[in-house]
């Protein structure tokens, strides 16, 4: 388990971290969101002993990072996936690790078949692609098999098959009893990959939850309804004033004689037995919930320090 209390950080006059406390469980993979400059990568660094905090601490396993007797071996962790020196093939670089950090050497060779890095391990790291230099810094955060596993941005310039692999390592360790904590800006991964979510901006934590309470408690319960009887499913809400009734696209697929509804304040069970009983006909009925995406930019909006505009709005 992994645990920040209290920590606060100031570079020159800029509050990096301000009181951020929360933990990344055993058995649990916590999503660490934030927008850019929110203070992912500080807190990540301060953790691992990379950053003083001006207060707090940081707890590996209960214990601060510089206290720890085999540091590979409680915590594996990818910030960079340019660490290596560029002039030594992912072999040397891994065996210089596991040298210095009293691992067997047969790890390199089970780190290396792991992360499919087999064909390039005598290419010098210089060479790499972005993919293939993240898949040696997870190599080297695994070499000490550690309980913990602090990934920053990992999957960054992967194909998809690097992702789902990433994906399904991140759910192993979890399922194994260990700690992840993954920081990402594909909401989408971390939607199939987190169990728990701890949201940041501006150096202060915004949130922290289960990734099914989160979207449960920030998002509105819709339905939407396809019938061929639009004015029969109009009236049946018309006496309900805290019901809205909005037209939608149909889908594909969906029959052309089909009217689709987005309806916004009804319990999607009552509903079903009211349009039963009143005979209307469906082609469609289904819950709707927001993408873990939509409600993190909800909650993020006003929050990020670097805000673009889209082309042609106002400046």
């Amino acid at each position: 388990m992994m645990t920040i209390e209290g920590v606060t950080k100031r570079f020159g006059a800029k509050r990096a971290l301000d009181r951020v406390s929360f933990e990344a469980k055993d058995g649990r993979v916590t999503g660490f969101l934030g927008p850019n400059g929110a203070g992912k990568s500080t807190t990540m660094r301060v953790m691992l002993g990379l950053i003083r905090p001006d207060a707090g601490r940081t707890l590996i396993d209960g214990r601060p990072y510089a206290s720890l007797p085999s540091p590979m071996r409680a915590v594996g962790a990818v910030l960079d996936a340019k660490s290596a020196h560029p002039g030594r093939s992912a072999e040397a670089h891994l065996k210089a690790l596991a040298l210095a950090n009293g691992i067997p050497a047969r790890r390199v060779d089970e780190v290396i078949e792991l992360t499919g890095l087999g064909s390039a391990r005598t290419r010098r790291a210089g060479t790499f692609s972005l993919g293939m230099a993240q898949r040696l810094s997870i190599a080297a955060a695994l070499l000490g098999d550690p309980h913990n596993l602090v990934l920053d941005e990992p999957i960054n310039g992967l194909d998809p098959e690097g992702i789902a692999w990433v994906r399904a390592l991140c759910r192993r360790f979890a399922a194994e009893g260990r700690a992840v904590l993954l920081s990402s800006h594909l909401m989408s991964e971390v939607a199939l990959t987190a169990d728990d979510l701890v949201i940041i901006a501006k150096g202060r934590i915004l949130e922290t939850s289960s990734l099914d309470r989160f979207v449960a408690a920030h998002s509105a319960h819709t339905m939407r309804v396809v019938t061929p009887q639009p004015d029969k499913l109009r009236a049946i809400f018309a006496p309900a004033a805290e019901v809205s009734v909005e037209r939608t696209a149909l889908a594909y697929g969906e029959p052309q004689d089909g009217v689709a509804f987005r309806i916004r304040g009804a319990d999607l069970r009552a509903a079903a037995d009211v349009f039963a009983r009143a005979g209307l006909p469906l082609y469609a009925l289904a819950e709707e919930r927001a993408s873990l995406e939509q409600v993190y930019l909800q909650l993020t909006h006003d929050q990020a320090e670097y805000l673009g505009t889209t082309e042609g709005s106002p400046r």
